[in-house]
């Protein structure tokens, strides 16, 4: 029966690379535009495309080097012999790194599919606002399901591939180790890149000049509108890809401790039997996106998810049933998808223009940046309060309802987050349409559209900055769920090979895991929003040199140099990359090889939790200050070019960093130290210093 799943698993992902790759041509076939409206767009995608190249061959040389130390350290079998036994099984090895590299590929790919659709559909989108807002929500929406619809088949055939040729949860964890690494690196790249021209085109563009966002005058303008694609697109594409694989993966891995052999035949497969379900919830849920007479994008892209969520609920209630697996992992799946909800509200409420927050810190702008920024921030604290509620919930509800139905407790909160990542389907598709009409907007700026196309574009956009910021909520809440079911998988590691793990803060061991854990978030946030910072100031001299040296770009009788700002962008993303991709891979090793496993359990307790707080706060944040600031661009508190609106361009500025480049990096950034220290825990178990 098992053996069925996984060829069913396979077939569902299939079926929805078939379903992404007719949207694909879908969107291919809808009307391009004038011809500066595809001149535009030919200079932003070929802007995205050098840039991923660059990345994903950077990318592909450290995924090989890790493949080569992956297969040496694994061929040496020690943790199935006891401590002291060690025998050499380079086919071990081998499989282990080929999975590694299989996961790397296929978030790789994943990315890039999403990416080469949007920077087809931003054009498409923006000359669908000729016509109505209804028609550009669709195109752009289309054209996002294509990243989700594919990011989900690519995983859940990846692994159940894996699973059927080798039966072992372990080398899926390679698979998921390689996902995960590259994804740290693509959505930091991705967020370096992007908010570096963000920030430098804003800043002189908006600030100093007092020109239109996206105005062409803008020698940043272009590299902007790159950005939006490796950051938003590619990079979070990878993002979500991570997070869906490991948590299946880690709820694999605790399914398979079992003492029984019939449980853990049968709950290993869970997680990915919930995945397919997910697969066929989503391909659901996305047909019912639609703009009614009400014009409301948001409310369309919220009627989805919840949609997609009650009819994932209905299935996997009917698996359950039907096939006689415990209650308690219909109370953990249900759990996960009414925090999932939960977050998503709370997300909305903090990013929405419609609400009090965003309108709030608009208000406040007339009063200076200072006072946009302190609000922005405070109601960026207050936000936390119902997302950690919703997973200390989750935790809760799953633990003892799995625990009271016969499960291990902690099986049931990683169910819990596989079931809040299930229809990353349709999740990821919501996301994906963000980056998409913003670039959208940029180019009917670019190209000249009429104001009418340009307001549409700015109804689509602010309704993307929620939706991301929605996502990025789930991503960053399961993430927290998961990485407690890795912690749960490390543990059962180290005590299968001989080690009682004791994590106690009475402990001084234990107790300098979870300081050096603790400040490990803050200091990966501090170091990429550093890099923002160092390259956006070069970006802004080069800005203000071309202004200053080329007076007729201002006046619109010169072209701008575009390249060498998309260079600059590029450059400084992939060289800033060295640090946190160094601290997110080493650091854990080091402390579990020189203070021990008890020490590596205390620094992932504490990585989680300084991580998970960090991410929440400065996801919602972020998109609070954004969307003050589009707020304030539809004409409340004097509009384009007021005081107000000068100070909330500020606020957004600071927002940048935080939103989409460190913040959505965290729930990246701890869940890869968690696959390391399970990955490697047997070796750390046999060597380690105290």
């Amino acid at each position: 029966m098992n053996q069925a799943w996984l060829y069913f698993g396979i077939g569902a992902g299939v079926l929805s690379l078939i379903v992404a790759g007719w949207r694909y041509i879908w969107t291919l076939n809808q009307d391009a535009g004038s011809d500066k409206a595809q001149e535009v767009a030919s200079w932003i995608r070929t802007g995205a495309r050098a840039y991923l190249k660059r990345l994903y061959t950077a990318l592909a040389l450290l995924a090989l080097i890790l493949g080569i130390i992956i297969a040496i350290v694994f061929s040496f079998d020690i943790g199935h012999l006891g401590i002291g036994a060690v025998q050499f099984n380079p086919l071990r090895g081998g499989v282990m790194a080929l999975a590694f590299i299989g996961g790397s590929l296929c978030s790789a790919l994943a990315g890039y599919m999403g990416m080469s659709i949007a920077v087809e559909a931003n054009v498409r989108s923006a000359t669908a606002a000729q016509e109505s807002i209804n028609r550009a929500f669709l195109v752009a929406f289309h054209a996002g399901s294509v990243m989700g619809l594919a990011m989900v088949g690519l995983a859940v055939i990846g692994m159940s591939t894996i699973y059927l040729l080798t039966g072992n949860p372990e080398i899926v964890l390679g698979f998921s180790f390689g996902a995960s690494t590259l994804a740290l690196l693509a959505k930091a790249g991705g967020g370096i890149y992007t908010k570096t021209a963000d920030i430098a085109a804003d800043l002189v563009g908006k600030v100093e000049i007092g020109i239109p966002e996206d105005d062409p005058r803008n020698p940043a303008v272009v590299a902007d509108n790159v950005g939006d694609n490796v950051g938003d697109v590619a990079g979070m594409g990878a993002d979500i890809f991570d997070s869906y694989v490991a948590s299946a993966v880690a709820v694999m891995l605790l399914g398979a401790s079992f003492k029984d052999p019939l449980m853990e035949a049968k709950y290993a497969i869970l997680p990915l039997i919930l995945c397919i379900l997910g697969i066929f919830a989503s391909l659901i849920g996305i047909q019912f996106v639609r703009v009614g007479k009400s014009g409301k994008p948001g409310r369309a892209l919220n009627n989805g998810t919840f949609f997609t969520v009650i009819l994932f609920g209905i299935m996997t209630a009917a698996l359950v049933l039907i096939g006689n697996y415990s209650i308690g992992v219909l109370w953990s799946t249900l759990a996960g998808l009414l925090t999932g909800i939960v977050i998503g509200i709370t997300s909305d409420y903090f990013t929405s223009d419609e609400r009090k927050p965003v309108r709030e810190t608009a208000r406040v702008s007339g009063s200076g940046a200072a006072i946009n920024i302190i609000t922005g921030f405070s109601y960026g604290l207050l936000s936390l309060a119902p997302s950690v509620i919703g997973i200390a919930f989750a935790t809760l509800i799953s633990y003892y309802a799995s625990q009271l139905a016969g499960l291990s407790g902690i099986y049931g909160v990683g169910i819990s987050a596989v079931g809040m990542l299930a229809v990353s389907g349709m999740i990821v598709s919501s996301d994906a349409y963000g980056p998409i009409v913003d670039n959208a907007r940029g180019i009917a700026e670019m190209a000249g559209m009429s104001q009418e196309v340009i307001e549409r574009a700015d109804v689509l956009d602010s309704a993307g900055n929620t939706a991301k910021a929605i996502t990025k909520g789930f991503s960053i809440s399961a993430a927290a769920l998961t990485v407690l079911a890795l912690f749960a998988a490390y543990a059962e590691v180290i005590e299968a090979r001989g080690i009682t793990l004791s994590i106690s803060l009475r402990d001084p061991v234990v107790v300098a895991g979870i300081w050096i854990g603790a400040i490990t978030p803050p200091i990966f946030s501090a170091l990429t929003m550093l890099s923002v910072t160092h390259n956006a100031f070069d970006m802004i001299e080069e800005v203000r040199r071309q202004l200053k040296t080329y007076p007729g770009i201002l006046a619109g009788t010169e072209k701008p140099d575009y390249d060498t700002c998309v260079g600059l962008a590029a450059e400084g993303a992939l060289k800033s990359l060295i640090g946190p991709a160094l601290m997110a891979v080493m650091l854990p090793l080091l402390v579990g090889f020189g203070l021990g496993p008890d020490a590596l359990g205390g620094f992932l307790g504490g990585s989680i939790f300084t991580g998970v707080i960090f991410a929440l706060f400065m996801s919602n944040s972020g998109g609070l200050w954004d969307n003050a600031k589009k707020f304030i661009e539809t004409g409340k508190y004097g509009g384009t070019g007021s005081e107000p609106h000068k100070a909330s361009v500020v606020g957004d500025t600071v927002g940048d960093p935080f939103k989409d480049t460190a913040g959505p990096s965290l729930n990246t950034l701890i869940t890869v130290m968690s696959l390391v220290s399970t990955l490697f825990a047997p070796v750390i178990a046999a060597f380690h210093l105290l």
